[in-house]
């Protein structure tokens, strides 16, 4: 078992004396019909914005949100630690303005600088910096401490969890598997 980090992190706690979750789908069974659905996605809804304010909290000492952390990581983990615009978009799964807007807040940071795309004229590349590099680094040593503010859950239920979202994601055409 893994061990287990209490995170110091405020997130906001509801402390409600009931799930409002379950209670709505309560009512919507009531008013709509079957809610296992609707309970599901709201959970996972909620869930998204308890582990996005969790993992800011532990980026904002770095001066990062998770967004910017992952396009640093991402670069990391390139070849060459630069990576063409349109590809870091593709890859993290957003549209080409979050990138720009990212790139450039890492930029202005001192994270990233952009560079011409010797393949591609037109084409700009994002290539991590030392001070990025490094960031990346300790940046990523609070995240592991935290357990990426999932501590609450062991191994098996992790892959489990990712197995899940995982038919989500096919289903909705972001790989074949």
């Amino acid at each position: 078992m893994r061990p287990r980090y209490r995170s110091p992190v405020a997130t906001g706690q509801l402390n409600l004396p009931f799930d409002p979750i379950e209670r709505a789908a309560e009512t919507w069974r009531v008013h709509f019909g079957p809610s296992s659905a609707m309970a599901a996605v709201t959970s996972i809804m909620r869930a998204h914005q308890i582990l996005l304010s969790q993992l800011d909290t532990l980026l904002k000492p770095h001066d990062l949100t998770f967004a910017r952390y992952e396009a640093l990581v991402l670069l990391t983990f390139s070849k060459a630690g630069a990576l063409p615009l349109s590809k870091i978009g593709e890859r993290l799964m957003v549209h080409p303005t979050s990138v720009t807007n990212t790139v450039s807040r890492l930029e202005r940071a001192g994270l990233v600088r952009r560079l011409p795309n010797p393949r591609d004229g037109r084409g700009v590349l994002a290539e991590i910096t030392d001070r990025g590099r490094e960031t990346v680094r300790l940046a990523t040593e609070d995240l592991m401490e935290a357990d990426f503010a999932m501590p609450m859950y062991d191994e098996a239920k992790l892959e489990q969890m990712f197995d899940l979202f995982r038919t989500l994601r096919v289903a909705a055409g972001d790989f074949r598997y």
